[in-house]
This record gives structure tokens, sequence and C-alpha cells, in this order.
């Protein structure tokens, strides 16, 4: 992908020098004759590295790059042909990668410029595998959901959320019929190739603010922010009967089936007590004879 640079400076012979000796370089270049002109570009064009001269009309270099730095994710390198009134130590206090006396020397540019350009791809490489390693840590690594670490630290939130904001939270245990003897006829290929469906599923039946979270083995929980137990009725419904149309499982001929447990969280609940409400609500499902939603009220 080419990089973006924006030259900044109200010396168009300085200003064009430099757009023309980068150029040859292949990247692709943009320029402003001042500050404001520079921001308002920003507003449309993304850039990787601005290259600005300190001194300008209006708004100064220094200036600019603390506004920017506190918006956009832009390199800067910063130009001054006054080494006494400013030091490198003013340009990085602002938020600058590198500063450059004149009279400029291209190629010393060019160096300096690949330098930030190295550090800035570096740096989002180490941004994107943070990402990356937090993802996992969190997710389940067969269904893609969420998993039961996570779960508990989302709903500790969710609960704190109930005390500060008084509005219902729901939540929904969600089990997967005669999963053990699907498991043990057909092994335990198949029974992942159940368990992945079966996520995926259940996250099609909810809206963006709710979570489904793979709680363990063939167990699956989801958490209903703002939600009543009425309405988390609704929401079980739809996945009972999502799973009930869309699963039928050709290798055994089997009808796959889900039994569902729903509770709402009542004032002055420990979490544990809550979860345990809705475990038990599910296992009454169960003993209704499977395929069902049952809900427990404390």
């Amino acid at each position: 992908m080419a990089t973006n640079i924006l030259i900044v400076d109200d010396d168009p012979e300085i200003r064009n020098s430099i757009q023309e000796y980068l150029t040859v370089f292949k990247y692709v270049t943009f320029t402003a004759t001042n500050a404001e002109e520079a921001m308002d570009l920003l507003k449309i064009q993304p850039v990787d590295v601005i290259i600005t001269d300190i001194l300008m009309n209006g708004m100064d270099g220094l200036e600019m790059t603390q506004r920017i730095k506190e918006k956009y994710d832009t390199d800067i390198i910063v130009i001054t042909g006054y080494a006494r009134d400013y030091s490198y130590e003013d340009a990085i206090s602002k938020g600058a990668d590198d500063f450059v006396f004149k009279p400029i020397r291209l190629e010393e540019l060019l160096l300096r410029l690949k330098r930030v350009i190295r550090e800035r791809e570096l740096t989002q490489e180490r941004t994107k595998m943070l990402v990356q390693l937090k993802e996992l840590s969190i997710t389940d690594d067969l269904t893609k959901l969420y998993n039961s670490r996570h779960f508990y630290q989302q709903l500790q939130n969710e609960v704190k959320r109930f005390y500060r904001y008084h509005r219902p939270l729901a939540l929904l245990l969600i089990d997967i019929d005669h999963f053990k003897y699907y498991n043990d006829t057909y092994g335990h290929l198949e029974g992942d190739k159940i368990l992945f469906k079966i996520g995926g599923l259940i996250s099609s039946c909810l809206r963006a603010m709710d979570t489904a979270y793979r709680y363990g083995g063939e167990e699956f929980t989801v958490i209903l922010p703002e939600t009543s137990c009425e309405a988390a009725l609704i929401v079980a419904e739809r996945i009972l009967r999502t799973v009930q149309t869309n699963f039928f499982d050709e290798n055994s001929g089997m009808k796959i089936t889900v039994s569902i447990g729903v509770s709402e969280y009542s004032d002055g609940e420990s979490m544990n007590d809550f979860i345990k409400r809705t475990d038990k609500a599910m296992y009454n499902a169960k003993g209704k004879g499977r395929n069902c939603i049952t809900f427990l009220m404390p």
C-alpha cells in the first residue's frame, strides 16, 4: 500500500522541491501552504506522515503538530532553520516524530522519512498483534464465540451497569439436547461441527448489544443487557425455533434441539446466584422433556 505524505510549507520553492523529490520514490504526496489548510485536508484525506515547517503564517508548525496528534494517527517530521529558538525537545514534546534543520538536504530528509515510516509500520504491527492476542484470550477456539472467562468478566460489568442505570438484565443458558449420545456415537469431530453450527445460529438471533459465549462443553450462555425476563423469553424462543428449523443432521438423521433456561437479575443478588438460578431453569427445561424454555424468578 502506498504511503501518503503531506508537505506543509508556505515557501512554494521548498514545498515543491520536497514534493518532486518524494514523488520519484513513489510516495503519494499532498501539499498545503499553512496549518489551517493542512487540517482541512486531513478531514477528507488519510495521511501517514506530515512534513511541516515550524514558522508559517497563522498557526505555527508546533501548534499544528500538537492539534493533529490529539486527533489523528499521523506521524510528523518538523523542519526549522532556527536552531536557537526551537529545540528537538520542543518538537518531541508537541508530538513530533523527528526534527530536521534547514537548509534541507533532501537525501537526509528521505532517510529520516524512511525511519519514521518503518517505526510506524512496526508500531501498527505490534498493535495489531496485541489486538489479536486479546481476541484469542477471550475467544473460544472452536465456536469463535467469547469464552467462559470473558463471560464472567462481562457479566460482572453488566451487573455494575444494572446498579448504575437501574435497567433490567437477563441471562440465557442453552444446552444442546442429547449431545453426549451424539458425540459418543458419531465422534468428537462430528460433535465439534454441531457446536460450531449451534454457536452461529445463536449469534444470528441476537441484537448488537447482546453477547453469546461458549460456557463449557455443549453449554452456551447469552447476556441480554437492558432486557426484562419477558423480552428475554422472546429471544430464547427465537433461538429455539431457529435451531429447530435450521438444524437437521444428515449423518444421524437426528433433529438437533436445545433446552434453554431464562432468568432476570434481581436487586441484591450475587452474580453466582444469578448464574445458578439460570442454570437451574435450564435443567428444569431438560426435566420437562427438552427442546423447550423455562424461566425461574428469584
